[in-house]
């Protein structure tokens, strides 16, 4: 089983950039598609960003698309996501996920292990 951690949230004001990180140990993380997920109070959490295995596949939410860019260091076992242009309906505690396989998906329960999360908060 794959153990993740992210980092880099805060608070940061409207139009403003921040850069998520997912430090993943345990097992082999260039074996796993990674995600992204986001979970606002009183909302379901929904999918933001995913990549693939190698990080040549890449797939967004119409939310963040031109915003956001998913990307991974599979040497340092180590995703990231850029938040770009940050608008205050981005403000969600964040999730990494992997899957057990090279592919990407969508759907949180096609992800098999979480990390616990960081806040991102953008004010106006």
């Amino acid at each position: 089983q794959v153990q993740l951690v992210e980092s880099g949230g805060g608070l940061v004001q409207a139009g403003g950039s921040l850069r998520l990180s997912c430090a993943a140990s345990g097992r082999t993380f260039s074996r796993y598609a990674m995600g992204w997920f986001r979970q606002a109070p009183g909302k379901e959490r929904e999918f933001v960003a995913t990549i693939s295995w190698s990080g040549g596949s890449t797939y967004y939410a119409d939310s963040v698309k031109g915003r956001f860019a998913i990307s991974r260091d599979n040497a340092k076992n180590t995703g990231y996501l850029q938040m770009n242009s940050l608008k205050p309906e981005d403000t969600a505690v964040y999730y990494c996920a992997v899957r057990s396989t090279i592919f990407v998906a969508t759907s949180a329960h096609e992800y098999s292990a979480w990390g616990q999360g960081t806040q991102v908060t953008v004010s106006s």
